[in-house]
């Protein structure tokens, strides 16, 4: 599971498996610039892999966060931001080979910008909230082939709400 700093600071996520029992909670990745999580964030689960990449660290809060379960990674990118592409790079030499995104529209668009994403699960659920945020934050577009086609490969009811699982052409493999 992925997300961000801005996710954990506005909402405090466990983001955990609850509804069902389980032999153990997923790993958990952070994307935080600037080590910004909070040592009493809910997101610190005894015995769960909490990975939180930053590009600046501060030694005394990267010692804090790992005191707390987290292993804390370097992973520097332009404008002070985390390389995302040497991010998961990382990810893949520790074994972990997929990755489901729980993010916000900056993260989720820096990730589609960069072409990380090959696939959207995405749960609609029959209300109108008002206008919200975005899924993801791309960028007004120019003209309509600047847009990200997508292919649907599954729809499906799950209780009231709508499962869209679709696919980005081409990005079959990385």
């Amino acid at each position: 599971m992925l997300t961000g700093i801005g996710t954990v600071l506005e909402d405090d996520p466990r983001l955990d498996v609850r509804l069902v029992d389980t032999p153990r909670q997923p790993h958990l990745v952070v994307v935080d610039s600037r080590l910004e999580t909070p040592l009493d964030a809910k997101l610190f689960i005894p015995g769960r892999q909490l990975y939180i990449y930053a590009a600046v660290v501060d030694e005394a809060k990267k010692a804090a966060l790992e005191a707390r379960g987290a292993t804390v990674i370097h992973c520097p990118g332009p404008g002070g931001k985390v390389d995302l592409a040497a991010m998961l790079q990382n990810l893949a030499t520790r074994e972990i080979n997929e990755l489901h995104v729980e993010a916000g529209h900056k993260l989720n668009g820096s990730l589609v910008r960069e072409g990380l994403v090959d696939e959207f699960l995405v749960y609609l659920a029959p209300k109108l909230l008002g206008a919200g945020r975005g899924m993801v934050n791309i960028g007004p577009l120019s003209e309509l082939t600047q847009a990200v086609p997508l292919t649907y490969r599954e729809t499906s009811l799950v209780g009231p709400d709508l499962r869209i699982l679709a696919r980005i052409p081409g990005r079959d493999s990385f």
